[in-house]
């Protein structure tokens, strides 16, 4: 007789834990929604104005990025270009940088920005808990580091990059990995030949042991529920650890204080009707009373990730239209910086 192994966590649709600690990722949502969870093979021809490539950065280690690098266009500025160093979102849990979500929201991105995006493979829990996911976010801006300096190499970057103009960006938890990664950035001694230039959290996942007003009242969402986000976090958080933990709240009383704090200037994009907004406001406010460079972009009428939906930015005009904006403004924020 085949013995079946018992589930002891699940978020439904996106996850499964077994009594003997293996996970199972396979997507049991919805059958129309799975394309956006699937991977997308890297193509080193241009397609839509954009090619990539994943990239081994250490051998030892597994990791991984992908790199997006968009065409050259005729008649523009032919100097290097600036980099996002991306961070995938999925609650530290679920996710790929090679998700279709991913795919066709940076592929744009690329092509808007004028800028090569550099994703990294981040960690998962609970087979690894936090920081992991931190840990491989900050190795990956050492490995671009290690281009710059010529002591790794990767021939996209060597030709196109700028070095000197690099942003964090990141969705969701994505946001989380944004702020530690600059945090730890503006502590370190000497970046060498990198500089960070801007960082862009997208609907980070700041939040507190408390819940916000926002969490209680606004719109549950397939991106984003209560249960969803307190499963990935027990999932993700260190055990013993509360959402007051410093990655889950930066703003927090537990977390190294703003003041103190080396961080590159900031564009953080919100939702409307985030079930986070409230504490992603909180974060806001305290960047502001710590008099750090931050700019606020507000998208109206949207719910947490709403740009990362093919389905719904096909289907809603203005979700469409949103989704523009925040491409506008993320554009503009690089061009300023």
């Amino acid at each position: 007789m085949v013995h079946q192994l018992k589930i002891v966590d699940e978020v439904p649709g996106w996850l499964r834990v077994y009594e003997d600690g293996s996970v199972d990722r396979t997507w049991t949502g919805p059958p129309e929604a799975k394309f956006m969870a699937e991977p997308v093979p890297p193509h080193e021809e241009f397609v839509a104005g954009v090619a990539v490539r994943d990239v081994v950065t250490d051998r030892k280690s597994g990791h991984r990025v992908r790199i997006y690098l968009p065409k050259d266009v005729p008649g523009t500025d032919p100097a290097k270009l600036p980099i996002f160093l991306h961070f995938h979102g999925g609650g530290f849990s679920i996710s790929q940088a090679d998700w279709f979500m991913y795919y066709n929201t940076y592929t744009k991105l690329a092509a808007s920005a004028r800028a090569i995006c550099v994703s990294a493979y981040l960690r998962l829990a609970p087979e690894h808990r936090l920081p992991a996911a931190m840990e491989d976010g900050y190795a990956a801006l050492e490995w671009l580091g290690s281009v710059a300096r010529g002591q790794s190499r990767e021939p996209w970057l060597e030709e196109h990059a700028d070095f000197t103009r690099i942003f964090l960006i990141g969705d969701s938890s994505g946001g989380n990995v944004v702020h530690e990664v600059a945090r730890r950035a503006g502590e370190a001694d000497d970046l060498g030949q990198v500089r960070l230039a801007g960082a862009i959290p997208i609907h980070p996942g700041f939040v507190r042991s408390e819940r916000s007003r926002s969490e209680l009242e606004q719109p549950e969402t397939p991106f984003l529920n209560r249960a969803m986000m307190d499963k990935f976090l027990a999932l993700g958080l260190p055990v013993g650890s509360t959402k007051d933990h410093p990655i889950t709240c930066p703003m927090g009383p537990a977390a190294p204080p703003m003041e103190g704090l080396r961080l590159p200037p900031m564009l953080l994009c919100v939702a409307e009707k985030d079930l986070v907004v409230d504490t992603e406001m909180e974060y806001y406010e305290a960047m502001k009373a710590a008099n750090k460079e931050v700019e606020l972009l507000v998208s109206r009428g949207m719910t947490h990730s709403f740009y990362l939906n093919k389905m719904a930015v096909e289907a809603d005009p203005a979700t469409a239209a949103e989704t523009d904006r925040l491409i506008a403004g993320i554009t503009e924020f690089i061009e300023k910086h």
